[in-house]
């Protein structure tokens, strides 16, 4: 899933990319009210978390642009605190409102339930427990390693695409992951095993990628 999240202070970005990336998301950053404006022009969002106070464009005027060009929903960050202000901006159209400062974690919680991901997926007789962190193939655990886990919740948040060795590596295995790209293909294979070889497709010279037809 698409994910843009604009706000002015640099460190605050990249906290939040580092935790939307873990769960999956494709994250894109705007530091100002019309880079995030641009980054929505030219990508497909499927949420946007916009600080109130930012250069160039507030949050409400972003969010009222955004929600003028269709229905991608879109969490307010403030550090106001007055009932006013909370009733401001979700008259501007916000769905839901996080006052700072905030535990990423909530707020990844939230985004959550505002994209109505559920806590678990079903894909054919497999099914896959985000919060608890397990594969159950029928209603048998398969046990599967942290990094398989971890494998197929980045093919769920990105079902139907293929997804490169690379891709997979930087974000399963971390963007300073050094190793040979073979062992995606190698935790590829054991995971096959666990959940069923048809669940996960080879794309020859391209990636993998979950089957959108499950």
């Amino acid at each position: 899933m698409n994910l843009l999240i604009a706000d002015d202070e640099q460190h605050m970005l990249h906290i939040l990319k580092a935790y939307f990336e873990k769960e999956g998301f494709t994250v894109f950053l705007a530091q100002d009210g019309e880079e995030a404006v641009d980054l929505f022009y030219h990508h497909k969002m499927d949420l946007v978390i916009l600080d109130w106070m930012m250069p160039k464009r507030s949050g409400i005027e972003v969010c009222r642009t955004i929600k003028q060009l269709g229905h991608t929903k879109v969490l307010l960050l403030t550090a106001k605190g007055e009932a006013d202000d909370e009733f401001a901006a979700l008259q501007s159209g916000a769905d839901d409102y996080v006052r700072k400062p905030f535990d990423p974690r909530i707020l990844l919680l939230r985004a959550k339930k505002l994209l109505h991901l559920n806590a678990k997926v079903v894909i054919g007789n497999v099914t896959v427990d985000l919060e608890e962190q397990r594969i159950y193939r029928g209603e048998q655990d398969v046990m599967a390693t942290h990094k398989e886990f971890e494998l197929m919740k980045y093919f769920l948040a990105n079902k139907g695409r293929i997804l490169s060795r690379k891709m997979l590596l930087d974000h399963v295995w971390g963007f300073d992951y050094f190793g040979d790209e073979r062992t995606v293909d190698t935790h590829i294979r054991r995971l096959r095993e666990k959940i069923g070889e048809s669940c996960i497709q080879t794309h020859r010279g391209m990636g993998y990628s979950l089957d959108d037809r499950l």
